[in-house]
């Protein structure tokens, strides 16, 4: 399947995700490319929109591997993380969660997080590639105590999306195409989505 471009996208989740329209959701757009889905399905669905926004902190001996991630109110690490000194930890969370925070004011201005607690929580992108993120993302919405996740993607790659399924209570993904190479690939118009228009979206 060949997606217009997001808002097509996202018109094809909203009929997957109104099996959930009587709950009490949020739903949690992913930065940038998940924000025009996000919005359209939270429209149709009545559902508050919030964003999420993670940033993965590196070990100090190599900033690519991961040893945790850290979101605005929540953070959580590997086992890894029990080898690196508490002060590093420390302040890595607090230059990370000083960036965030300031995004999050850049996208939403004073308004503060939607509460997590005991709501279905369902986690829009436009696509998965590796899955990281959204896997971070899960588990950082699992320590707020959410009654239900739910990721909704219109494409995913078949290994990451089997991996989400392993975290979330749900994964509703149009498409796992066997010849996946990137999200793109998917969508005949995939332009960039920009600070400024994901503020025109929030606001």
């Amino acid at each position: 399947m060949m997606f217009h471009n997001r808002e097509d996208a996202a018109n094809q989740l909203i009929i997957a995700l109104k099996q959930f329209r009587h709950e009490n959701a949020v739903v949690l757009a992913i930065p940038r490319g998940g924000v025009p889905l996000g919005k359209k399905i939270s429209e149709a669905l009545h559902f508050p929109l919030d964003i999420s926004l993670i940033k993965k902190i590196g070990h100090p001996a190599n900033k690519e591997f991961a040893i945790g991630a850290v979101g605005l109110e929540d953070e959580f690490f590997t086992e890894t993380e029990r080898t690196v000194s508490r002060d590093y930890v420390d302040e890595e969370i607090d230059k990370v969660r000083e960036k965030l925070q300031k995004r999050y004011h850049q996208y939403m201005g004073d308004r503060h997080p939607v509460s997590l607690k005991n709501k279905t929580v369902i986690i829009v992108d436009d696509g998965v590639a590796t899955g990281s993120t959204l896997l971070a993302t899960v588990q950082m919405v699992q320590h707020q105590d959410a009654a239900k996740i739910i990721v909704a993607v219109p494409v995913g790659a078949p290994a990451a999306i089997r991996k989400l399924r392993t975290v979330a209570d749900d994964v509703i993904c149009l498409e796992t195409p066997t010849d996946f190479r990137a999200v793109g690939q998917f969508y005949e118009n995939f332009e960039q989505v920009n600070d400024r228009e994901v503020i025109e979206m929030l606001h």
